[in-house]
């Protein structure tokens, strides 16, 4: 019973995201996992997922940042104006526009970690300065639309370099089957070779038939996704779903095995304990919203090279969304507590709710009510776990007891 238990805690979320899926491929009658409507589901939630990566940093430090809608819309202004009207290269934009969110997260972390102004008053003012510095820019009128250079970013495919596969009359994708055949593989000699060194050390390791079922279970998850984008009615592996690829499996390096991965929990975990081991956490903290402040720019590229114009009111509620998919995920609203693969699968039950119920439709209002029940319902019950494991160990010191 302690093993489900705790293997329900650690695999939760990832339930939760099979049981909405499910559900909403019943009650749309199969049209959810249409291998076109799986692109657009990624298209459309893209930003949101990039964004959820930095923000859950931050939530784990014990903070939050409520600029992010706005910085989108920045980002959108700065590129539209440098593009669409100037006419410089996308690279060279690019560049700026991650650089002034650097230096946008940087102010905020400057005060917040060395001035120790409340985070929600300098994001807060945040929020409003860049959306109202977005207007300034735009002059309340849309730009665009983009070359194709700059629209690839989110709106393209890889091709298939291999030419296709002939099956039935209908060419599928042949490189999307490559690539997800190598991801498997690789997968599975991560795996393995870790389960080895984990028992040459004498760790402790799942046991040979939950590793062998849970290693089933991510390959049937990346043969889906092998279906999906090789599918004749898809149009192959979106490029900004290589984005969000690479940045994933950075983060999640840098979270589970770095020294700075270590600091950000440290930090938002205990930070008194945390200062007396030796972490810089001030430091800590101030890099994570530079990071949040890039993220967001680059999100805010990507939302603009999708819509093909940048408009004044990009981004509005972003921030809910991203904050959300981050809790949703399992983040502690207390810090030190979140993953990058829990935000990414928050901000994907948020996606195939809202998707699920505009096949269905659904309006927006009620939309909007059922991801706020779902975001309670996530907070309340990471809560309760976090509350029971108080009581449990409190219950476990011995002088606790003899008190």
């Amino acid at each position: 019973m302690n093993v489900i238990s705790e293997g329900f805690k650690k695999y939760g979320i990832y339930i939760a995201l099979i049981f909405v899926a499910l559900l909403f491929q019943y009650l749309t009658n199969g049209v959810l996992f249409l291998p076109p409507n799986v692109t657009n589901l990624v298209l459309q939630n893209s930003y949101i997922l990039i964004m959820a990566i930095g923000m859950t940093l931050v939530i784990v430090t014990g903070r939050i940042d409520l600029s992010v809608g706005s910085i989108v819309a920045l980002a959108g202004a700065i590129s539209g104006i440098l593009i669409a009207e100037m006419g410089l290269p996308t690279w060279l934009v690019i560049i700026v526009v991650l650089v002034v969110g650097a230096i946008i997260g940087a102010w905020h972390g400057f005060w917040i970690a060395y001035r120790n102004i409340p985070f929600f008053v300098v994001t807060l003012a945040g929020m409003m300065l860049y959306r109202g510095l977005t207007m300034i820019i735009l002059d309340g009128r849309m730009r665009g639309p983009f070359p194709a250079d700059f629209r690839m970013m989110a709106a393209g495919f890889i091709p298939d370099f291999f030419g296709g596969i002939n099956i039935g009359g209908n060419i599928y994708n042949l490189f999307a089957i490559v690539v997800c055949v190598v991801i498997a593989l690789i997968f599975i000699v991560f795996e393995t070779r870790n389960r080895m060194i984990s028992k040459k050390y004498e760790l402790e390791v799942m046991s040979l038939p939950f590793f062998i079922f849970r290693i089933l279970v991510v390959i049937s998850a990346i043969g889906l996704f092998a279906y999906w984008f090789s599918h004749h009615t898809s149009n192959g592996i979106p490029n900004v779903l290589v984005i969000l690829g690479i940045l994933i499996v950075i983060y999640s390096y840098m979270t589970n095995r770095t020294i700075m991965g270590r600091h950000i929990y440290a930090t938002g975990g205990n930070p008194k304990t945390a200062e007396l081991s030796g972490i810089k956490t001030k430091q800590v903290v101030f890099w994570v919203y530079v990071n949040m402040g890039v993220l967001a720019s680059l999100a805010g590229l990507v939302f603009t090279a999708r819509a093909d114009t940048a408009v004044p009111r990009a981004g509005v509620g972003f921030e809910l969304q991203v904050i959300a998919a981050a809790f949703i995920g399992g983040a502690s609203p207390h810090g030190g507590v979140g993953k990058v693969l829990g935000a990414i699968t928050g901000a994907m039950i948020v996606g195939i709710i809202n998707n699920g119920m505009g096949i269905m439709g659904v309006s927006v209002s009620m939309q909007e009510v059922v991801t706020g029940l779902v975001l309670l319902a996530a907070v309340i019950f990471n809560v309760l776990v976090k509350d029971r494991k108080t009581r449990v160990k409190h219950s476990d010191d011995p002088e606790e007891s003899e008190a």
